[in-house]
């Protein structure tokens, strides 16, 4: 028994020692495509996982003169004291309910949007649609508000020339607090829906074509088809999107709310990240800054377990 034991150990050290030779064989020979790889390594390295050293602040007194590792240890005190402040369900509820809308209402569009493009038979008129509903993903938030305020201004913007044409009163569309939701929502959709339609495209090309000729002979016609062929196809994409999506559920979109607020909104549009922005810039709590980050990310982390096993038991479709 001693030798059979030994033996088998010898074996696997030998086996240990032949997969990393067999390992660096495959890099030298594929040198090339790991160097392309290196830039991209490196940049993960440098603004993912190294500033991660810095969580540590968010169980510490900062002082300037002490630093960060030098300051006096304060353990969760600055998560207690943002769990029980006013701010605390404001910024949560805010956060939730425009996510909340985004995903009800802006996860559907780029499936429908893919399914839509699918049934197009024209190759140029197809290449058109997806090039103009892809350009708006390439224009920064600040442009996107910045031509919103163009069409929804007092002063001359188009919404409000049709409005006098008709005979009502110029208003501050932008500053109006019912408007808020809608407009987060609507340009939300409108800048992502055409770049989120890709992923499922690529999905949609995949399905088996004999299928569709199957249910065809079974007298299936273009929308039977769509409901009971394409979109079983790309069951397996839209759940793991879907889980992607509900872990991104504190990420309200922290550049186009913080643009879109107006001293009018400010209670339904202050969200976790400008909340974040505000306490440790605007007022230097880096620490309590720090600690609700580090709550946001946990929470996320958190999410996504839980729909994952969820979607795992009920669908068998999960991330991992």
């Amino acid at each position: 028994m001693a030798r059979k034991s030994e033996s088998a150990v010898v074996l696997t050290a030998e086996q240990k020692a032949y997969n990393r030779q067999r390992l660096w064989v495959q890099v030298k020979k594929h040198k090339v495509l790991y160097l392309f790889m290196l830039p991209c390594i490196v940049w993960l390295l440098v603004f993912c996982y190294a500033p991660m050293a810095g969580i540590v602040l968010a169980f510490k007194n900062y002082r300037f003169d002490l630093g960060i590792f030098g300051s006096e240890w304060a353990g969760l005190k600055h998560f207690k004291s943002f769990m029980t402040s006013p701010e605390f369900w404001m910024t949560i509820r805010n956060t939730v309910v425009i996510s909340g809308l985004k995903l009800i209402c802006g996860f559907p569009a780029p499936i429908i949007l893919a399914l839509l493009l699918n049934e197009v038979r024209s190759a140029g008129f197809k290449r058109t649609i997806q090039t103009m509903s892809y350009l708006p993903n390439f224009v920064s938030w600040v442009v996107v508000i910045q031509l919103m305020t163009a069409v929804f201004t007092p002063y001359g913007g188009l919404v409000n020339e049709i409005r006098k044409m008709m005979g009502l009163e110029a208003v501050f569309i932008m500053g109006e607090k019912a408007a808020f939701y809608p407009l987060v929502v609507l340009s939300d959709i409108w800048k992502g829906v055409g770049w989120g339609s890709i992923v499922y495209l690529s999905a949609i090309t995949s399905v088996d074509q004999g299928l569709y000729e199957a249910a065809t002979i079974d007298g299936a016609n273009r929308w039977q088809c769509t409901w009971h062929v394409t979109l079983p196809g790309i069951s397996t994409t839209i759940g793991i999107m879907f889980i992607m999506a509900v872990g991104g559920i504190l990420n309200a979109g922290y550049d186009q709310i913080l643009l879109l607020q107006q001293p009018a909104n400010m209670q339904i549009s202050q969200v976790l990240d400008t909340y974040v922005l505000q306490t440790g810039l605007k007022y230097g709590k880096f620490e309590y800054a720090t600690a609700i980050g580090l709550f946001k990310s946990a929470f996320s982390l958190m999410v996504v377990v839980i729909t994952n096993h969820l979607s795992k038991k009920f669908t068998e479709v999960g991330l991992w």
